[in-house]
């Protein structure tokens, strides 16, 4: 059977996702494949668990773990993150061509490294000291891929190889955001996924200004402030010391510590009182915190988590 061309008009919405479900019926498709950002993976993935077909990713880049996970973020067309999907199962093959997420922009591997380093400071805090041992051993898997990403990312980013032979510590870091970061949900469940840095990017994609800036950028800024919450409201001086750790880290790798750097510098006091009301909303991943938190609370840690970053380089 010939295959059968689609893609998204907007992001991975209710809209595109009706669209692309009656052309693949009036197709008589048998299998989707997806090939792209974690946008399209997450699409794909939907459009295949939802019409009970087999389900194929091909990632573009290793800015996202979405490739392997059956896990799936619904979007507005406006992209807005409206909510997330847990999928039947995960897709039935993954094809991970170096060459060719290799030949992304640099900023993906900064993005995916981001967004994979979050695992460790998430699970951390939603596995909740559970007794079950796949949960354990996920949550171990997120403190290596930490230390390794830690390790590996900056020669990974200055010297990549080339799409023909990468480097090794390029190998090593784009296989473990695009692979190992999905594994660790998967084998964790719900219980090592999301907690307040990923509930920060889902606020903070409701303001249109940030759209420019990619998933694992929002979820790193997201990861500071977890971890300011973490220090002034848990009384958790760990967090501070590991907030001291990544600031540099992420600095050195191009990733945005801020809300200016992350495009929103302007905002306005509503606007960001709409990020924290949407991230602070009854069902948020970020109330998995051991302590509660209110909008104020995280307006407060976005705010000071960019004053404080701001003073430090003015030193």
């Amino acid at each position: 059977m010939a295959a059968i061309p689609a893609e998204l008009e907007f992001d991975c919405c209710e809209q595109d996702l009706q669209r692309l479900a009656a052309q693949a019926q009036a197709s008589g498709v048998d299998a989707v494949i997806a090939s792209g950002g974690g946008k399209v993976l997450d699409a794909g993935k939907l459009l295949a668990d939802r019409l009970g077909l087999v389900c194929v990713t091909l990632p573009t880049s290793a800015a996202t773990c979405a490739g392997w996970t059956a896990l799936a973020n619904l979007y507005s067309p406006q992209g807005a993150f409206r909510g997330d999907v847990a999928l039947q199962r995960c897709p039935d093959l993954l094809i991970f061509d170096h060459g060719l997420v290799h030949s992304a922009p640099s900023r993906t591997l900064a993005s995916g490294i981001a967004d994979a380093m979050a695992k460790w400071y998430e699970a951390a805090v939603s596995s909740g000291g559970s007794d079950d041992g796949l949960i354990q051993q996920a949550v171990q898997m997120a403190r290596v891929l930490r230390d390794q990403l830690l390790q590996d990312a900056e020669a990974a980013l200055a010297e990549p190889g080339s799409a023909e032979q990468p480097s090794d510590a390029w190998v090593r870091v784009a296989e473990a955001c695009a692979l190992t970061a999905g594994l660790i949900g998967g084998i964790g469940g719900a219980r090592c996924r999301t907690v307040a840095a990923h509930a920060t990017h889902n606020g903070l994609t409701q303001l249109a200004a940030s759209h420019g800036q990619l998933h694992g950028e929002k979820v790193g800024f997201g990861v500071l402030v977890q971890l300011r919450l973490e220090e002034c409201l848990g009384g958790n001086q760990l967090a501070a010391q590991a907030r001291r750790q990544l600031l540099p880290f992420f600095r050195r790798i191009g990733l945005p510590t801020s809300l200016a750097e992350l495009g929103l510098g302007g905002c306005s006091f509503d606007e960001l009182h709409s990020v924290s009301a949407f991230a602070c909303r009854p069902n948020s991943d970020l109330h998995h915190l051991p302590f509660p938190v209110g909008e104020a609370d995280l307006m407060a840690a976005m705010v000071s988590t960019s004053a404080g970053i701001a003073s430090a380089r003015a030193v």
